[in-house]
């Protein structure tokens, strides 16, 4: 840790000073150039050539479909370690409206959750590594598509990534509006929620809304659905227990206003932070809308998918990510639970390893139009990577 002529903490790195231009030059073309889930054609492509350019030992195309892996040899490699940092790259589709000078060229696309940020940090940091090497064993930097929503990270898994690269731990970061500029959060044990789809097609005898005697109203049917899923949470589970049931689209199949639909639609997500409350959700999430519209006369055909795990750090490797966070920056706080979901779940189901927030400072929330990534945050995520690197494998 580094303190500047006014005592403010600076980061632990110099080098990531003098590079933070350039590493920030290539965020915005990054930022320019968003592309969604494993569409990261160009981006896969522009990490590949940095990788090569900085003197990576090996670079590995498509991983995990778009994914990119380097490896970065230390000065020595006698401990026989190999640490892992992840990084994603993918964007969302969202239209941007930031006004910035470098806003998306690509229409209803954008970088609003710091991706960009993200994958331009793990290349600074991986330019520093091959230009120090200063660490025994190897370093391997993983930047990954598709983690908002097409698993990218479980794709890279089942590839082989892990045993392949014989990674014995790994890493990732993800900025956090709303957290000061600079300061890391972190957590042990579960952290993340596991992210579900949940869905429903509920059927009755549609007519005419003037003559509802005569139908069997899915309509009606659906809103009592809705309504009866909310005692998932307030009934059903354990109240110490986190469960969040939310139905987010309803659909019904007319649109007209003297029509009493055919069947309705309705859409949404269970987030659950622990194995047994996942599947009591997903048990009582069938049966309450099966046997709901049974008893009102219909019919419903309901679907639970599940999609990401429960992300949960390991005790020992969020202990010494936090040391490192509060050497780059003074201190580290716990990090509340969250309850949206992160792919780096499938990463750290089959090694051991630690996720951690970097404060964005007050921007606007992640997912929204007018987010943007926090260039100064560039020094300190690079530093914490480097750090990890440096300090679990010392020469």
């Amino acid at each position: 840790m580094l303190v500047n002529f006014y005592g403010e903490i600076m980061p632990v790195k110099n080098r990531f000073a003098e590079l933070q231009k350039e590493i920030a030059e290539w965020r915005h073309d990054i930022h320019q150039h968003p592309e969604i889930l494993f569409e990261t054609h160009r981006t896969s492509a522009l990490v590949k050539d940095k990788l090569i350019e900085f003197g990576c030992d090996q670079v590995i195309e498509g991983i995990g479909k778009t994914g990119v892996v380097g490896v970065i040899n230390g000065q020595t490699n006698q401990s026989g370690k190999v640490i892992g940092l992840r990084a994603d790259m993918d964007a969302l589709p969202i239209n941007e409206e930031t006004g910035l000078d470098y806003s998306s060229k690509i229409p209803g696309a954008m970088h609003a959750c710091g991706h960009d940020g993200h994958t331009s940090m793990l290349l600074g940091a991986a330019k520093y590594l091959c230009e120090t090497r200063n660490f025994d064993g190897q370093a391997v930097v993983i930047f990954q598509p598709a983690e908002e929503g097409g698993g990218g990270g479980l794709e890279m898994c089942k590839d082989g990534m892990m045993d392949n690269f014989n990674i014995d731990e790994v890493y990732g970061m993800h900025n956090w509006p709303g957290v000061e500029l600079g300061k890391f959060a972190i957590r042990s044990g579960p952290f993340f929620a596991a992210s579900d789809f949940i869905e429903a097609t509920i059927s009755g005898k549609g007519g005419h809304a003037a003559k509802p005697h005569e139908t069997i109203d899915p309509t009606v049917i659906a809103s009592q659905i809705v309504v009866a899923l909310q005692t998932i949470a307030s009934r059903r589970a354990d109240p110490v227990e986190q469960v969040v049931v939310s139905i987010t689209s309803f659909e019904t199949s007319s649109t007209a206003f003297n029509v009493i639909p055919q069947e309705v639609k309705i859409k949404g997500t269970v987030r659950t932070l622990d194995p047994d409350v996942r599947v009591l959700a997903e048990k009582e999430f069938l049966r309450i809308t099966e046997l709901t519209a049974e008893a009102m006369g219909g019919s419903a055909d309901a679907k639970f998918t599940r999609g990401y795990p429960v992300m949960s750090n390991s005790n020992a490797q969020t202990e010494f990510a936090a040391k490192v966070a509060r050497d780059v920056a003074g201190e580290c706080a716990e990090a509340p639970l969250v309850m949206g979901g992160e792919d780096f779940a499938y990463m750290l189901e089959e090694r051991p390893g630690a996720y951690i927030l970097l404060g964005n400072g007050d921007s606007s929330p992640v997912h929204h139009p007018k987010y943007n990534f926090n260039d100064d945050a560039i020094p300190f995520g690079c530093s914490w990577l480097v750090e990890l690197v440096e300090q679990k494998m010392p020469v």
